[in-house]
């Protein structure tokens, strides 16, 4: 079964807030991070499962994957086939907050 992949509002604000901070220095390099974290999600409708699973957290249905520095933390909602996309989580600020 394949997944709609949604980001929330949060998410959207946390994309834009990264965008602004790397644009400071470096706006085609901000625009270059942003399209590489929209690539690193881009097979989670195929493949849920393919994050791993937010340690802190130990819940199954809440995954995230890597693309350094950040952790894209998501959230598996099976009963509505979506793939939500909670938070971009720079790794230095600790435990993403959901």
């Amino acid at each position: 079964m394949a997944y709609r992949l949604m980001w929330s509002p949060t998410a959207r604000f946390d994309l834009r807030e990264i965008f602004a901070y790397i644009a400071e220095d470096d706006p085609s390099a901000a625009g270059r991070f942003i399209r590489s974290l929209f690539h690193a999600v881009e097979r989670l409708p195929s493949f849920p499962e393919s994050g791993r699973i937010v340690p802190e957290f130990g819940d199954p249905m809440i995954r995230e994957v890597i693309r350094r520095p950040c952790r894209i933390v998501y959230r598996i909602k099976a009963s509505s086939g979506v793939i939500e996309i909670a938070r971009v989580w720079h790794a230095a600020r600790g435990i993403p907050e959901l």
